[in-house]
């Protein structure tokens, strides 16, 4: 890997979902493709679900943040639907940086289909129940923890079907 390329990775684990501050776009596994062409950058991103309403806002925080970097004459982001985000996408430090905002790190062996269960946040616990699959957000769900009894938030389970 170039050291351009470690740069640029490394400016993209600094820039936070506007939705969840200090968890990073390339921690929730949004980052697709980073091409470098001498001093041009071309990001391929990956929404978390199509209508996300946080696009505008994590183009242009990647963009500006990108751009910081001195090499850098221009930075351009594209969103591709091509490719389907996964929540296994997501790295080990984001799911531990979800947990700190109290937000459950979706199931690792889920299977389309099949009833999910999660971890809550703040104990542990698997005796959780889903209160409402509608969180504050489409990717996230509602939850309450009968262990602490703790309501709290969970990333919906999100895979690609083969």
């Amino acid at each position: 890997m170039s050291d351009h390329m470690e740069e640029v990775i490394a400016v993209l684990k600094q820039v936070d979902d506007p939705e969840l501050p200090s968890v990073s776009v390339f921690d929730l596994g949004m980052v697709h493709d980073i091409e470098i062409e001498k001093y041009q950058i071309k990001i391929t991103m990956v929404p978390t679900f199509a209508g996300c309403p946080a696009l505008d806002f994590i183009e242009r925080d990647v963009k500006r943040a990108v751009e910081q970097l001195h090499w850098v004459e221009k930075c351009d982001v594209v969103f591709s639907f091509q490719y389907p985000w996964s929540t296994k996408a997501i790295t080990d430090v984001g799911k531990e940086r979800l947990k700190k905002h109290g937000i459950a790190p979706p199931p690792d062996q889920f299977k389309p289909g099949e009833a999910w269960t999660v971890y809550c946040p703040f104990c542990n616990s698997d005796y959780t129940s889903m209160e409402n699959v509608f969180g504050p957000t489409a990717c996230r769900s509602i939850l309450y923890c009968m262990n602490c009894r703790n309501p709290f938030e969970a990333m919906k389970p999100v895979v690609a079907q083969v």
